[in-house]
């Protein structure tokens, strides 16, 4: 020793540890390799003590397959109740996810249980995610059962990412009850906006409305829920859809209110809201709409020009709309298909056959793509125009080239071959469309039955199918047509048969009050102008005079409620046949059967049937009610008809132009023209409009009433509005000239017809013939003057 010190000093004791280090190596090493080898059979019995650590070790060893550790966790904790950690629990049901082996885990999650242990939500989410990645939504229901059951902490952000991903593999109906119990729970972790907003488009693309609504009243009443923009669009966009224009107008007024920064009316909006108001008819109030959009700081898109043209082209205001589509070209956009499409086929309506075959050149030449829709409104509009042999070589070239060709563009052919009663011909074609593979669906059967039964050749029915193999549709409608001859030739109660099937209240001349009354029930519409007129002065001060839209400001002020509204007009024109499945198919073929009867005049029969099959729960639409009035009022029943129209109005049924066109023919035949003035009137305020048929009944209308001067002036509409006159409107023109002694005028509209190359038929000679008559009359009387005046 030196200095005080030893001379050599003693090494700390690290034998122990080392040796316990390198033991749990050689233990973790052993395992794997025994594991790896033959499973766990082999393994040592009972156990060597394993910490967690050394579990994790084991567990986490990359050499070590899945299956593996799987049977390994499996065997220490069943056979040898060892207990794991979270953190053990937490790794193996990680690797039974990113292996693929998901039928394990309900067997993992009941270990887990019976030990008590809980993961960390990280955990849960990665196995709702690798359910939902498989599709196997029930175990991934299942799980957030479990951990509500363990008392787990479920992040907001676990619910958002399942929400999303059910709505997104169509599971709506999970989604749906995953939300609602949530909302139900008064639990402040609601799903985020985007959740949220991902459900309400699924539900308005599945067209469930009362499931829409409840989630939209249920989100509205929950105080941790704030809705964005994107979500007051897509309300707005689905409640204008399904005509409530009452709660899309508010909710755009409450965005406005709000004036937030994070929610305000942006251009998706105005779109939403010009859709709208296109659909329930108010093109005057889109198009306001419209030019203050372009004032407000928003310019319009592709997409609000499509919108325009469309709803301008449905109610035939093809003059406004072609001005639309050269500003839109103007402005540096270019129209895709979809908009060639609807004023290619609004040209056609309003009987401008050139311009619609120029418009479908122009699209070529462009290099805008024609689809087969496009080949169908083009074939479909030189049928309805007098143009059946340019229409048959498009469809056959068609053919030939193999393209652009569907089962549409074949029921459109048949229908044409059946109108000229070339039935064999019909007959072939559905031959020919089957054995290319399209299905022969209601549309076209309807087609051909009504074209057999109006040339009374039910013995065809053989040869139907024979022609239609494919299928049990054709089958179906036969034996649906059975059943319904023995149900009408079944005994009726006298008290039913003494029963009117439709009770009329009042005269059919009290349609305005109809009308009217029907326009006051409707719920969320806007106030008519009187009343707007009324009020101006005290809703003048509730308008912000600097606002970017004044006009859709006063719409939404002018609301009375915000309660589902009830179409009271339909753009779309009620169609015999719905064609959405066997959903509908009872009343299509009521419909169809309704139009074979009444074909024939059989009206008794036709209103039986109406009868049996409403008694039977199978609810009438626009078209039926519309079979049944035309067939009243040509028979001169109009207090039958006026029934029917009151039904339609206790049924919530909405008219269309159809009906309109039945209610002013009714009331020329009655001599109340001045009422036709008046209901033509409201229809307009109402968003309706006019086309050819509904032109052509008020000239004829207002011509036997002697109102000549109105019967110009609404000429002079049709021809500024855009539609051009078809062989029925100068047929009329020149017979109510001509009875009225107008004959320069009624020879005027005669040169005018020839001039526009509107082709003559067979009621264009009769009239001609009684406008001879009437001159040769008006000179023999010229010449009995002139004489008399000389013999004085």
């Amino acid at each position: 020793m030196r200095h005080g010190r030893p001379l050599f000093q003693a090494k700390p004791h690290i034998g122990a540890a080392a040796a316990s280090e390198l033991g749990d190596i050689l233990l973790v090493a052993s395992i794997t390799k025994t594991l790896s080898q033959s499973g766990t059979r082999n393994l040592p019995h009972p156990p060597p003590p394993l910490s967690d650590l050394l579990l994790l070790q084991i567990l986490r060893t990359q050499s070590l397959h899945p299956s593996k550790k799987l049977d390994f966790f499996k065997w220490s904790s069943l056979t040898h109740s060892i207990k794991h950690s979270p953190a053990t629990f937490s790794h193996i049901l990680r690797t039974a996810c990113r292996a693929g082996f998901l039928s394990e885990i309900p067997g993992l999650l009941n270990i887990m249980k019976q030990h008590a242990v809980m993961v960390d939500s990280g955990t849960f989410k990665s196995l709702l995610d690798a359910f939902i990645r498989a599709g196997k939504f029930d175990m991934a229901i299942e799980i957030l059962d479990i951990m509500q059951e363990l008392g787990a902490e479920l992040s907001t952000d676990m619910y958002n990412s399942v929400l999303v991903a059910l709505v997104r593999k169509g599971q709506l109906g999970m989604a749906l009850s995953i939300l609602v119990k949530l909302l139900e729970g008064g639990s402040s972790q609601v799903p985020n906006c985007i959740a949220c907003n991902e459900l309400l488009v699924g539900l308005r693309k599945g067209d469930m409305r009362v499931e829409f609504k409840q989630v939209f009243d249920k989100l509205r009443g929950n105080e941790w829920f704030e809705m964005d923009t994107w979500g007051y669009n897509i309300c707005i966009h689905a409640f204008g859809c399904w005509g409530d224009l009452g709660t899309s107008l508010s909710l755009f007024k409450e965005m406005k209110d709000l004036n937030s920064d994070s929610v305000f009316p942006d251009l998706s909006t105005y779109n939403s809201l010009i859709h709208v108001l296109c659909l329930v008819g108010k093109v005057d109030d889109a198009v306001t709409v419209w030019e203050e959009l372009k004032c407000s700081g928003h310019e319009p898109d592709a997409i609000t020009y499509r919108i325009l043209i469309q709803g301008c082209c449905k109610c035939y205001r093809i003059e406004e709309a072609t001005k639309i589509f050269s500003e839109m070209q103007n402005n540096g956009y270019n129209p895709d298909t979809v908009v060639y499409n609807s004023l290619m086929d609004g040209l056609f309506k309003a009987r401008k056959v050139n311009e619609g075959c120029q418009m479908f050149e122009r699209m070529v030449q462009y290099g805008v793509r024609a689809s087969t829709w496009t080949y169908n409104i083009l074939i479909d509009g030189l049928f309805r125009n007098a143009r059946a042999e340019a229409a048959y070589t498009i469809f056959c070239d068609l053919k030939k080239k193999g393209q652009f060709v569907d089962g549409v563009t074949y029921s459109i052919v048949a229908l044409q071959l059946c109108r000229e009663g070339l039935l064999e011909e019909a007959l072939e074609l559905v031959e020919e469309m089957e054995m290319r593979g399209f299905t022969v669906d209601l549309v076209t059967i309807s087609t051909l039955m009504i074209g057999l039964y109006k040339h009374s050749r039910w013995d065809w029915t053989d040869k139907l199918m024979k022609r239609i193999r494919d299928g049990n549709l054709l089958p179906s409608v036969l034996r649906w047509k059975v059943d319904m001859e023995a149900t009408m030739k079944a005994p009726q109660s006298k008290k039913k048969d003494l029963t009117p099937l439709f009770p009329s209240k009042g005269d059919f001349s009290d349609v305005l009050s109809l009308i009217s009354s029907a326009a006051s029930k409707m719920d969320g519409v806007i106030e008519s102008d009187d009343a707007g007129v009324k009020d101006d002065n005290n809703s003048s001060t509730d308008i912000d005079q600097w606002s970017s839209s004044p006009h859709m400001d006063h719409l939404a002020n002018q609301l009375k409620s915000t309660d589902h509204a009830s179409q009271l007009f339909s753009l779309s024109r009620g169609q015999r046949v719905q064609a959405k499945g066997e959903s509908t198919f009872d009343i299509d073929m009521v419909n169809t059967f309704l139009s074979l009867f009444l074909a024939k005049g059989k009206l008794s029969i036709a209103c039986k049937l109406f009868e049996i099959f409403s008694d039977a729960g199978a609810n009438p639409v626009s078209y039926t009610y519309n079979s049944i009035l035309s067939s009243f009022v040509k028979k001169g029943y109009f207090n039958e008809a006026w029934g029917v129209l009151s039904e339609m109005g206790e049924k919530v049924c909405p008219t269309d132009i159809a009906t309109y066109n039945m209610i002013i023919q009714g009331l020329g035949k009655m001599g109340r023209a001045d009422l036709a003035s008046s209901v033509l009137d409201k229809l307009m305020k109402q968003g309706g409009y006019l086309d050819v048929v509904m032109y052509n009944t008020l000239i004829n209308a207002l011509g036997k009433a002697n109102r000549i001067d109105e019967v110009n002036k609404l000429f002079k509409q049709m021809k500024s509005s855009g539609i051009n006159p078809d062989v029925v409107t100068f047929n009329t023109l020149i017979e109510v000239h001509s009875k009225a002694g107008r004959l320069k005028d009624a020879y005027k509209f005669l040169k005018m017809m020839l001039d526009s190359g509107c082709t003559p038929n067979h009621v264009t000679d009769t009239t001609l013939d009684f406008l001879g008559k009437e001159i040769e009359k008006s000179r023999y009387q010229k010449a009995s003057f002139v004489r008399n005046k000389d013999d004085s």
